[in-house]
């Protein structure tokens, strides 16, 4: 008989916002949270409802603001640009250093806050606080020489990113952005993570760090934080859609930009036969659902080794582990280890499944569907943002799951039969962040992965972003503007010598580093 589970131990909603309220008490009400502009908090903007992807529960809302607001959050934050870049470098690094050692302090709560507002399992919760804090504190540690000869913008930057990944992208920019002499406005993701940015901006604000948090939906907002003359780059993180547009207005404007947007990314595999080694990669590939712009959702298989391939995949697909982040068999139990919990919202997930039922309905075949029954739920809780893992054969070219990134736990399968087939298999999509070839001939990698549309490409094994050094960009439509990693986000977000041009992928260049 299966095992009732129960919440773990002081990780409910109401518990996890008392402790918000404990931390942070500038920054959060009773019954909201707050915006952050102007050097204090303002309880303006209508808050919007919202309800946690891990349960259907409520939860802390955005408090979105009308475009007039945020040009006056916009102009505040140029004053305090015009202030913070000639703030002596040394005193900026203190102020940085003593942010993130509040980060740390604080790290179990921004992680449970994760959990419950984007539906992280914990594992990867605190992983994304982790990334965050030793991310910022290699540049902390190394931004001297990074600085040689370069100066801050003119204006600030200005942040608008997807939900996914609120600490290790979002804050990590945020900081290294200050720590190179501008002062920073980073607009809180729609679908959620406000009260997780909300308290890591609280704990940089009260160091002195020069932040504005603002909420709003991106269609009014845009004028300030992307048209507005003060803003001196934009860093986008997000779909191809919205990124388009932002795109436009910053080519229009001649305004410094970074812009990362969605491609498919994709898995060929090629006269290959470490079955091992792949069937142990394979449950990685679905950590959080697969909701990130690195995540693996198309395999591109040899024809001749599909029976190979299927005899390594199913069985490693069939372990996967999903259900409530916080669901344990006792109170006191450690927190459950599991691959991915939901999709950001239930809106999403009815999304997937109609996608899915559209392809099998026009011929794709599906492989694999995970068993509900197998999933870990709290007794009676509200399921409606979770999907089952899905494996669909040969998505028609007529559905979206052929071209475009489900952001969710489905796997799509298409078989070739010449290297050509092959190639254009995996560059469906105009350009990607990451591929990766599975080839057991070194010199068949070396002569292939040139021409994978991709910024980064594996030999048989998974890229990521990266963390550190590691530079970060994308190819054709998945990437516009200044490469980043390293040095790199440095130079994106400082001025160099006249005439410099940035390593990145613009209109009318492309410039590798």
């Amino acid at each position: 008989m299966a095992t009732t589970l129960t919440l773990k131990s002081g990780t409910s909603w109401p518990d996890t916002w008392r402790r918000c309220l404990a931390a942070a008490p500038e920054a959060f009400r009773d019954d909201r949270v707050l915006n952050l502009w102007n050097a204090s908090w303002q309880a303006d903007g209508r808050t919007l409802p919202a309800t946690s992807p891990v349960d259907g529960s409520p939860i802390a809302g955005p408090p979105r603001l009308d475009g007039v607001t945020a040009h006056q959050a916009v102009r505040a934050g140029l004053d305090q640009h015009r202030a913070w870049r000639h703030v002596p470098l040394e005193e900026r690094r203190a102020r940085i250093a003593a942010t993130l050692d509040a980060l740390a302090e604080h790290r179990e709560l921004l992680a449970l806050l994760l959990v419950w507002e984007i539906g992280k399992p914990w594992r990867l919760a605190r992983a994304d606080v982790d990334r965050a804090v030793d991310g910022v504190r290699w540049y902390v540690d190394g931004i001297e020489p990074m600085l040689v000869g370069r100066a801050p913008l003119d204006g600030p930057v200005s942040n608008i990113a997807s939900w996914n990944y609120p600490m290790s992208v979002l804050v990590h920019a945020l900081l290294v952005q200050a720590l190179a002499g501008n002062a920073v406005i980073a607009k809180t993701p729609t679908d959620g993570g406000v009260a997780c940015l909300t308290l890591a901006c609280a704990l940089a604000a009260r160091e002195g760090v020069p932040l504005t948090l603002v909420s709003g939906s991106g269609g009014e907002l845009s004028q300030a934080l992307v048209r507005a003359p003060e803003i001196g780059c934009v860093s986008f993180v997000g779909g191809r859609d919205t990124g388009a547009a932002v795109a436009t207005a910053v080519a229009d404007l001649g305004k410094r930009h970074v812009l990362e947007q969605e491609g498919l990314n994709a898995w060929g595999v090629w006269n290959y036969s470490d079955w091992d080694a792949f069937a142990a990669v394979v449950p990685k590939l679905f950590d959080y659902g697969k909701q990130r712009c690195t995540a693996y959702p198309r395999f591109v298989v040899q024809r001749a080794l599909f029976d190979e391939f299927l005899a390594a995949y199913l069985p490693a697909v069939r372990t996967l582990t999903l259900g409530h982040p916080l669901a344990v068999e006792k109170h006191e139990d450690p927190y459950p280890r599991l691959d991915f919990g939901p999709v950001i919202n239930a809106a999403k997930a009815k999304e997937l499944h109609d996608r899915i039922a559209e392809a099998v309905d026009r011929g794709a075949v599906p492989l694999y569907r995970g068993r509900p029954a197998d999933a870990r739920f709290l007794p009676g809780q509200d399921t409606s943002a979770y999907v089952q893992p899905v494996t669909l054969l040969g998505p028609p070219p007529s559905s979206p799951l052929h071209h475009a990134e489900p952001f969710g736990p489905v796997d799509t399968i298409v078989l070739v039969d010449t290297e050509a087939e092959l190639l254009a298999a995996m560059n469906a999509s105009n350009g990607a962040l990451v591929a990766t070839l599975s080839t057991d001939d070194r010199s068949t990698y070396d002569r292939l992965a040139p021409q994978l549309r991709a910024f980064k490409v594996g030999h048989g094994t998974a890229r990521s972003r990266g963390d550190r050094d590691e530079l970060f960009g994308g190819f054709g439509a998945s990437w516009r503007g200044a490469f980043v990693g390293g040095e790199l986000l440095v130079r994106a977000v400082t001025r160099g010598p006249t005439g410099e041009r940035l390593p990145g992928n613009f209109p009318d260049y492309r410039l590798m580093p």
